[in-house]
C-alpha cells in the first residue's frame, strides 16, 4: 500500500468522530521504483494531508520530509519533489496494520492490500 493511498483512508467505524489519520504498524516495507512525474506531484500536493504523510513516512523509516507543510514554491525544487515522490509513491507497506486513532481497531495489510472491512457491530 502506497502512502498516497494511506493519505486518503480513514476509519468508518460507527460512532468514530476522528478516524484520520490511521496509524501504521509496520511488519514489512518494500520500495518499488516508480517513474518520476513532476507534473503529477505538483497537482497532487495541495490534496495531500501533510502531517499525516510525514507521520506515515516516518513510521515506515523515511524521515526526509520536512515536519511542517512547505510553501507551494518548494514545488520548483527537484530535490524536494524527488523526496516527496519517494515517500508518496515508492514506499509500500507490504505487511502490517492500519490502526484507528480513536478506537485502536487494527485493519490488517497483507501483500500490500489493506482490509478495511468492518465487523457487523461496527457498521
Amino acid at each position: 500500500m502506497r502512502l498516497l493511498t494511506h493519505n486518503m483512508l480513514s476509519s468508518n467505524i460507527k460512532g468514530v468522530a476522528n478516524g484520520f489519520p490511521l496509524l501504521i504498524e509496520v511488519e514489512k516495507v518494500i520500495e518499488k521504483q516508480v517513474d518520476f512525474n513532476p507534473d503529477f506531484l505538483k497537482n497532487i500536493f495541495p490534496k495531500i494531508e501533510w502531517k499525516a504523510l510525514v507521520q506515515a513516512s516516518r513510521s515506515m523509516g523515511y524521515a526526509e520530509l520536512p515536519e511542517e507543510s512547505p510553501e507551494s514554491s518548494v514545488l520548483d525544487s527537484d530535490d524536494f519533489l524527488r523526496k516527496f515522490h519517494h515517500a508518496l509513491l515508492e514506499l509500500h507497506l507490504e505487511e502490517g496494520a492500519l490502526v484507528c486513532p480513536e478506537t485502536g481497531r487494527k485493519f490488517p495489510v497483507n501483500k500490500g492490500i489493506p482490509n478495511m472491512l468492518l465487523h457487523e457491530d461496527e457498521v
